[in-house]
């Protein structure tokens, strides 16, 4: 058996100092299969409390350890405070861990670290303690309360509800399991779920709820363009109601997502096309009956299922997002005939992202009028759409607001 340091670590540095996605370096590191779920526990509430666990370390120590001690810290610490394992086990073998790196020369400190560390205290200023608290960057924290004041703790930590999964056929077979029921036919929420045969045959794919909520906004129709569509999710659903789907994407690789997803799920009315969302196609102008602008985002609503998106979003995104994001859903209007629907959604909770591009496009852009949606997931209304949020939502922070073309 390996030490129980070591695979996070693996995974971990990949994140790290590689820059890579959590979802990639776990895909791409062998790890011992025996001990996977133990692995992928620690990797992602590492980067879930990243900011505390740098906080510990910060407090403990005069200067900053070298990256890999730091990272061995890390993990050390969320196993000692969030999993309740016997102190002498992790330290040992996180002091085995850093003398099989080489760093023998550090084992000492780690060792003496660990044993007599001491937790932060907490700060007075309530920005920097909802972000001790909930260990998110402090200019989250700013702008989360700054438009949900008293629950911006609430949104910030709230946990994901599970691992949602939408059945084509079959749900039956399934529903032993613990699960949650959702708002949405044969979609369900379980506490663990294992992919098995029933998976690539179709039976069922692993659907967000908040991506299954924006789906439900979208009125049937003829011909819709799905603008920003893989991995395929959105276009598949919608497949179920739409009579054709064109999924664009920009990326290669990306596009290759959408053919595999649609031909495991037996979408054959969903057309995959390499485009950018942002360049006109003169052959698409006026043509389709609804177009879904699911637009690149800071990924802030779904930070309780991606916890890296805390380690790589910074502040100054923001801005360059929301040029992408009017850009997208301007030239993407050009698209929609007369009498048919524009949606704008995203991943995010943050109103700069949303309601804040929604005002700009349409003060940009004549001809569309705002168009009352409602959801049976539970939501806020904002002025120009729905804000699912994390606490409310089970577990999901999306956006969508839906304009007519007059």
């Amino acid at each position: 058996m390996t030490n129980p340091l070591t695979d996070p670590y693996l995974v971990l540095t990949k994140v790290y100092q590689d820059g890579k996605y959590l979802k990639q370096a776990l895909s791409e590191t062998p790890v011992e299969l025996l001990n996977k779920p133990r692995t992928v526990k620690i990797c992602y509430g590492v980067l879930e409390k990243d900011i505390y666990l740098s906080r510990i370390i910060s407090f403990n120590t005069q200067k900053p350890p070298k990256a890999a001690i730091r990272l061995v810290l890390k993990i050390a610490l969320y196993m000692l405070e969030f999993m309740e394992k016997h102190g002498y086990m992790v330290v040992d073998n996180a002091v085995t861990l850093i003398k099989k790196l080489g760093k023998d020369g550090a084992a000492g400190f780690v060792n003496a670290f660990l044993r007599s560390y001491k937790l932060p205290l907490v700060p007075e200023k309530t920005d920097e303690k909802i972000s001790l608290e909930t260990s998110s960057p402090l200019w989250l924290v700013k702008k989360v309360r700054r438009s949900y004041k008293s629950k911006a703790a609430e949104i910030l930590s709230a946990p994901s509800r599970g691992v949602c999964v939408r059945f084509k056929k079959g749900a039956e077979n399934y529903l032993n399991k613990p699960h949650e029921e959702t708002p949405f036919a044969n979609t369900f929420i379980f506490k663990n779920f294992t992919r098995d045969v029933g998976f690539e045959s179709g039976e069922y794919t692993f659907q967000s709820v908040g991506s299954v909520a924006i789906c439900s906004v979208i009125a049937p129709c003829e011909k819709l363009l799905d603008a920003c569509a893989a991995p395929g999710g959105k276009s598949v659903l919608l497949s179920e109601k739409c009579k054709h789907v064109t999924a664009c994407e920009i990326h290669p690789h990306r596009l290759a997502l959408i053919e595999a997803y649609k031909s495991r799920m037996g979408a054959d009315n969903v057309s995959a096309r390499l485009a950018d969302s942002t360049v006109f196609i003169p052959e698409y102008e006026g043509v389709f009956d609804a177009v879904l602008c699911d637009a690149p985002c800071s990924g802030t609503g779904v930070i309780n299922e991606n916890p890296d998106i805390k380690l790589f979003r910074k502040e100054e995104d923001i801005a360059s997002l929301f040029e992408i994001q009017l850009k997208i859903l301007s030239n993407c209007s050009r698209y929609v005939k007369s009498g048919g629907r524009l949606y704008y959604s995203t991943c995010s909770i943050l109103p700069e992202e949303n309601d804040s591009t929604v005002y700009n496009f349409l003060n940009g852009v004549k001809g569309f009028a705002v168009e009352e949606i409602c959801s049976p997931l539970e939501h806020r209304k904002t002025k120009f759409g729905l804000q699912f949020l994390p606490h409310i939502s089970m577990g999901a922070g999306f956006f969508i607001a839906a304009f007519v073309k007059e």
